[in-house]
């Protein structure tokens, strides 16, 4: 077992990290031939603890078993948890709390922060061998490029992309999205203060450590272009010996970020809205309903499901004249193809999320009460987020003023 050193960016500002609470035992591969690796998170002090214990509490764990089981039923790319061990010890933070370890499933825990740590290292061979064990474990098609270096920034920044548009999709807001918490396999990782937005509005954010908003929803295209641009830094001497044409090199690429970002969100935003081809205005149509559906106060995820009954739906915050006028003018955009618009909406728009309230109340019940039961049936539901059928109403509703979860934390 090892506990694996990286660098990284937390909330701009650059340090030298590693696994503080995380062992790797080794790599895995699976009867289909995928190799993955298979850590314990929780388990104890490691060189890289910094004083802390390297012990995890049992909701901080149950969380990421939750979330990464939620996003990977939407069809997000994410590391998975096999299984959430309660140690019997007692975990010391504000108060004693039982502990566990999560034992995690990951394409690799490599990181934009791994390569950060091997570029500030003074041996100069260790960039160059991770880069290759990263293309032949990652992208093993990038071997026959002439700049495989070149070739893996782009293949990286492509799979981000598909990334973080699919959780603009769902209104997923990471709140972590320091570069350590970057991988290369492009897989969704640590979910402590993640949660999934309700309300429509840009600028939502839950960490309890992100005070200016830094990783807020709308801002995670932004600094995922951020953080590859710090990865391109990092791989600079292998993309060319020549300082000046390696960064002109790694620029050009990184400038195709913005549109292949935006192609690539609004063809996401077409599926959510029943859109069936490419018109100009499609565009302006998707950015003047995300201006209703804030100016409205409408849930993200509740919104688009009413809109699949065609009709405009019964509720006042629809009956504003600027959302009547924006529903005539969808309305006409989809046209005669409704039944196949359906469809399509249907594959894009999840009927459940794990809504923040709802997650917060298991964990409790789980670590103060020892009742797993609203822990399993929230997952229950959450494994088949597209499948129509009779939810009860607590799942789909959003949270009361009283219920609402406005702050989360990592759980260190």
């Amino acid at each position: 077992p090892l506990a694996q050193a990286y660098a990284g960016h937390q909330f701009g500002h650059a340090a030298r990290l590693g696994d503080g609470r995380a062992v790797l035992l080794g790599e895995q591969l699976t009867p289909d031939h995928k190799r993955v690796d298979i850590q314990l998170k929780g388990a104890g002090r490691t060189p890289f603890s910094r004083g802390g214990d390297g012990r995890a509490a049992l909701a901080p764990m149950l969380r990421e078993y939750l979330i990464s089981e939620a996003l990977h039923a939407l069809g997000v790319p994410c590391t998975r948890i096999l299984a959430v061990v309660k140690t019997g010890e007692q975990v010391l933070r504000e108060e004693p709390l039982p502990g566990a370890i999560a034992v995690r499933v990951a394409a690799s825990h490599l990181r934009v922060g791994t390569f950060q740590y091997a570029a500030w290292h003074e041996d100069n061979s260790l960039l160059p061998a991770l880069l290759n064990y990263a293309i032949a474990r990652h992208y093993p098609e990038l071997n026959s490029t002439s700049n495989p270096a070149l070739a893996f920034l782009q293949a990286v920044m492509q799979a981000q992309i598909a990334l973080v548009v699919h959780w603009q999709r769902v209104g997923f807001v990471h709140g972590v999205l320091n570069t350590d918490n970057v991988t290369i396999s492009a897989e969704a990782i640590d979910f402590g203060p993640c949660a999934f937005m309700e309300q429509y509005d840009e600028a939502t954010v839950f960490s309890s450590i992100d005070r200016r908003g830094r990783y807020a929803f709308g801002a995670q295209p932004s600094i995922t272009l951020w953080n590859l641009s710090r990865l391109a830094e990092a791989l600079l001497p292998v993309i060319d010996p020549n300082p000046e044409q390696a960064v002109h090199l790694a620029t050009q690429v990184l400038e195709g970020f913005n549109p292949a970002f935006n192609r690539a969100w609004l063809a996401m935003m077409r599926g959510k809205l029943g859109l069936l081809s490419e018109q100009p205005q499609d565009a302006q149509l998707v950015e003047d309903w995300l201006a209703q559906l804030q100016q409205a106060q409408l849930d993200y995820t509740n919104a688009h499901l009413q809109l699949m009954s065609l009709d405009l739906p019964n509720e006042a915050a629809w009956q504003r004249p600027e959302l009547k006028a924006w529903h005539a003018r969808w309305r006409v955009r989809v046209g005669n193809d409704r039944p196949q618009a359906l469809t399509l909406m249907s594959q894009h728009n999840p009927w459940v999320i794990p809504r923040n309230h709802l997650v917060e109340q298991a964990l409790n019940s789980a670590q103060e009460q020892g009742d797993m039961q609203p822990f399993h049936a929230l997952l229950k539901e959450l494994q088949t987020p597209y499948l129509l059928r009779d939810l009860a109403q607590k799942y789909c509703t959003p949270a009361r003023s009283h219920e609402r979860v406005t702050q989360t934390f990592c759980g260190t």
